[in-house]
């Protein structure tokens, strides 16, 4: 049934809470391809970056976006690695931008089955504050959805 699976990752041991749920299904459904996808935002532009600076700020941001992205990447095939020992069939991706956008838009370009990730649990003032990657992208996707709580979530309004 959910032959193509993606899991959105965002570096946290939490977010990773997700890996069991994901083998014991992909092996389940015989799932061909499980993606593993990390969206990291991009450098945000500073009005006061000083011009005493051996760089300008278009190679500065360069520089740091291409760290990002390599350190993305490398925390990716790690995980990769664990799911591959499992058996399983692998790939990573990861891009700059909104996490939630990023991620809905990554699942209906790359026809996904179903998305598999996180809820960080948080409630209250906080969640209002800092909003939650997993609801956006449930508002905003028509891919079904398994949302998986964090381990020690407190619930509540």
């Amino acid at each position: 049934m959910y032959q193509k699976i993606l899991v959105p990752l965002d570096g946290s041991e939490l977010a990773e809470c997700v890996l069991p749920h994901v083998e014991k299904l992909a092996q389940g459904c015989r799932t061909k391809e499980i993606i593993l996808l990390r969206v990291c935002e991009p450098l945000s532009v500073l009005a006061d970056y000083p011009a005493s600076m051996p760089l300008s700020w278009e190679e500065h941001a360069k520089r740091v976006t291409e760290y990002a992205h390599q350190q993305c990447s490398l925390y990716l095939g790690d995980v990769e690695k664990r799911l591959k020992d499992a058996g399983l069939d692998v790939r990573t991706e990861s891009r700059l931008g909104n996490a939630a956008e990023g991620i809905v838009s990554f699942a209906a370009e790359n026809e996904v089955d179903l998305i598999v990730m996180a809820s960080h649990g948080r409630s209250g003032p906080s969640r209002w504050t800092y909003g939650s990657v997993a609801d956006k992208v449930l508002r905003s996707t028509c891919v079904p959805m398994m949302i998986i709580r964090a381990p020690g979530c407190v619930l509540g309004f």
